[in-house]
């Protein structure tokens, strides 16, 4: 136990004290059995010229059942947490699996679900500057402070606007060799700075943040002026002529491209539905030898970090794709007990309420040998993309759309002071993947969140080096 899970895990397992005998009593009438205990709590600030707005996050507290019927994994969530609503919860989930296995066709494959490995231990991020320690008026005072160091940079800037979150989200998790709780706090600043020059608007953001306390949202003065110089930059900035380049991304871009390609694509309930292409690429070539992707809930600090997913797995690296080569997907409890897969640690849910899906959390590519000044220096006439500010994938395709903020023309290896905006990134993964030539020694995460079908929202963190590749722009 970590001196910082101690408080929060003694009231989860006192609180929660009859979960283990429950999942006891259940698993006498089905094969398998779990409960997830959850909670999340935080502040949420906004700030712009004339306006300040400070809520408390909406706070979810509730506990999600889960019993196998032998062939389907059934669930049954309640937000009443006391023993007996709990125990009212299992009866009805317990007497729903067995009506379905009842009517479950002859001949259906059987469902085989393991517990895991035994674990029983409590786990909290480290943190330096608590929230906590903060009144929320104290919190506003330091934020717009912040705020209007940024908007007072130059006559040019006309609105300055920051949003900044802290929260703690804790969980329990109890089967027939589990009892585990985390306590996970995250921070995050999103700042955003609009320039005029009389004919157009531009603007430029920063995103900060990471599993911890406020010491993950700190901004340097430098931060705030690299963000006016590249809004003011963008007012001379002109739309790409649109065709094919050679590319170098900045670790942001860089991270949206682990994200869509090798994320999104390699989620193992979608090979079970058959709506990924990625299924049948498991053990072939996808990408270049400089190509390697990871999915690491472990990251110290990170914004997608975690100790267990909400589906009681420890939390450990999974590389995706290893010198070019997909060597497997992420996965959730139940796809990957489908496929007879090994399990990752990425099942997570939006909330106690919501089904669990192979998600990611902290997405990369990993680090190269070369520096970024030799990949940078290696564009003898290419486009240098900064700034990645969406992405969508088609799984089945395997299509990708990128927009990135800007990029800066170099030729000879040099920036020629030529800037375009905005950039939209079209192509096919494998061609992406495949054109990688140089990958630097660098390496950044930036924090963020993910949507699975425009809903199950969920934060996770993407990036990884500097790379060089080919592209087509519009």
């Amino acid at each position: 136990m970590t001196p910082q899970a101690l408080p929060v895990a003694l009231e989860l397992r006192e609180r929660f004290a009859f979960l283990p005998a429950l999942v006891e009593e259940m698993e006498r009438r089905v094969p398998y059995a779990s409960a997830l205990a959850m909670s999340s709590d935080g502040v949420n600030i906004s700030l712009r010229d004339g306006e300040q707005q400070a809520s408390r996050r909406d706070p979810r507290a509730g506990i999600v059942l889960t019993a196998s019927n032998g062939t389907f994994l059934e669930e049954e969530a309640t937000s009443e947490t006391t023993e007996v609503a709990v125990r009212e919860a299992a009866e009805r989930l317990v007497a729903r699996a067995a009506a379905r296995r009842a009517q479950t066709a002859a001949g259906s494959k059987e469902l085989r679900i393991e517990p895991g490995e035994a674990l029983n231990g409590d786990f909290a991020t480290e943190v330096m500057i608590s929230p906590a320690s903060l009144s929320l008026a104290q919190k506003l005072e330091r934020y717009e402070g912040l705020r209007q160091k940024l908007r007072t940079l130059d006559p040019r800037i006309i609105q300055a606007t920051g949003r900044f979150t802290d929260g703690v989200d804790t969980k329990l998790f109890v089967n027939r060799s589990k009892m585990v709780t985390e306590s996970v706090a995250r921070v995050q600043a999103f700042l955003t700075v609009f320039v005029a020059d009389g004919a157009q608007r531009r603007y430029d953001w920063l995103s900060v943040g990471g599993t911890g306390g406020l010491e993950r949202a700190e901004v340097s003065r430098e931060q705030l002026e690299e963000m006016r110089d590249t809004a003011l930059m963008l007012l001379e900035a002109t739309p790409v002529p649109p065709g094919t380049y050679d590319v170098v991304t900045d670790p942001g871009v860089t991270g949206v491209l682990a994200h869509e390609a090798f994320g999104h694509g390699v989620e193992t309930d979608m090979f079970l539905k058959e709506r990924a292409r990625g299924a049948e690429y498991v053990g072939k070539r996808v990408g270049s030898d400089l190509v390697t992707i990871i999915d690491d809930p472990t990251v110290p600090g990170a914004y997608g970090s975690y100790f267990i997913d909400d589906e009681g797995q420890r939390a450990s690296t999974t590389t995706i794709i290893k010198d070019g080569i997909l060597q497997r997907g992420i996965s959730d409890l139940y796809s990957a007990t489908q496929l007879g897969i090994a399990r990752s640690a990425n099942g997570r849910r939006e909330s106690f309420e919501r089904k669990a899906y192979a998600r990611m959390s902290n997405t990369f590519f990993a680090a190269g040998t070369s520096t970024p000044e030799e990949v940078l220096g290696s564009l003898d006439d290419g486009l240098y993309l900064c700034r990645a500010s969406s992405g969508m994938e088609d799984p089945k395709g395997w299509g990708i759309q990128i927009a990135t903020h800007f990029a800066r023309e170099y030729k000879g290896g040099k920036p020629t002071g030529t800037v375009y905006a905005p950039i939209a990134i079209t192509g096919y993964v494998p061609d992406l993947l495949n054109d990688v030539t140089m990958v630097a020694n660098d390496f950044e995460l930036h924090p963020g969140g993910c949507g699975k079908g425009w809903k199950e929202y969920i934060v996770v963190a993407d990036g990884g080096p500097h790379l060089r590749t080919r592209v087509r722009l519009g």
